[in-house]
């Protein structure tokens, strides 16, 4: 029992470590601090520690700091998994993806800071993270399921609910990646108003960045009116399974969150705390949405 104690609380370590990465990634992008420590790397301006601090090289080297130390504790937590819960069948799986796409996410990220990538490589680096993220998270729900002996073999979903699970799932990475490139196209003020770019005179985009950013909100209008319909349904016809009942009404909260910084975003000039909210609102909405494949994948087939 205190050995399933102690992975408890190492895996939930290593989540909010995680998320902590996810934030960090976002707040270099988001304060133009990619190049604090030059084109160095690991190393910062030439130096293991660099000996003159700015603001650019505080949150960059920080967030290499962060990234290594969680890196470690990501490791520990797949290979202990792996070894006490093997026997659970996507445990495997989850560990090797959360190593594979931190390692991953860190080559680019290095990449970047050597060599520079374009806007449209740099925006995946953000989505790979959450790939990590999720997988991190997975298996520790999973060390918790297993501990309460939560019986998911039981939950029953119709192929209605099924298949927009899955589609909802994987139309949240292309929103996650519209957005990361708004980040890194520099087009987050390029429209002024909202919800369209010029309320004034409303019409299409006539310039790329304007296309990058009515990209952007139209991506995540239509994910608000998917993910608000799944919880009508589920609210109509899952109320004996509370798993999948409060999963779509908190998934729900979570996208009307993330549209409602994006706007607030707009209208306070990219407010620094505003646009980590809105960071951390997708992450913790792509997360429970893979939570809800999980859960559709371990299902019966209701009639």
């Amino acid at each position: 029992m205190r050995y399933h104690n102690f992975l408890k609380w190492f895996a939930v370590s290593s989540t909010i470590g995680m998320l902590f990465i996810l934030l960090g990634g976002a707040l270099v992008t988001k304060t133009d601090s990619g190049m604090g420590c030059g084109r160095h790397w690991p190393g910062c301006n030439g130096q293991l520690i660099p000996d003159v601090i700015t603001a650019e090289v505080l949150i960059e080297f920080s967030h290499r700091i962060v990234t290594g130390v969680v890196g470690i504790l990501i490791v520990i937590l797949a290979v202990w998994s792996w070894r006490a819960l093997g026997h659970v069948r996507e445990t495997k799986f989850l560990a090797f993806m959360a190593i594979f796409f931190l390692v991953l996410q860190a080559l680019i990220g290095a990449a970047q800071v050597l060599w520079g990538q374009g806007d449209f490589i740099l925006a995946l680096h953000f989505g790979i993270s959450l790939i990590s993220f999720a997988s991190v998270l997975l298996l520790t729900l999973i060390v918790f399921e297993v501990d309460k002996k939560y019986d998911t073999q039981n939950i029953r979903v119709g192929k209605h609910l099924k298949w927009h699970t899955i589609g909802v799932t994987i139309y949240s990475y292309i929103v996650v990646y519209t957005g990361a490139l708004v980040r890194h196209t520099n087009s987050e003020l390029v429209c002024l108003d909202w919800p369209f770019c010029d309320n004034s005179a409303i019409g299409f985009p006539t310039r790329f960045h304007e296309w990058v950013q009515m990209g952007h909100r139209f991506a995540a209008a239509l994910i608000f009116i998917w993910i608000l319909y799944i919880m009508v349904h589920v609210v109509r016809h899952y109320k004996g399974q509370p798993v999948f009942y409060w999963g779509w009404i908190i998934s729900f909260i979570l996208v009307l969150a993330q549209v409602i910084t994006g706007a607030t975003a707009i209208f306070t000039q990219l407010n620094l705390y505003i646009a980590l909210l809105h960071s951390l609102f997708i992450s913790l909405l792509f997360g429970l949405l893979t939570y809800m494949i999980l859960l559709v994948f371990r299902s019966k087939r209701s009639s």
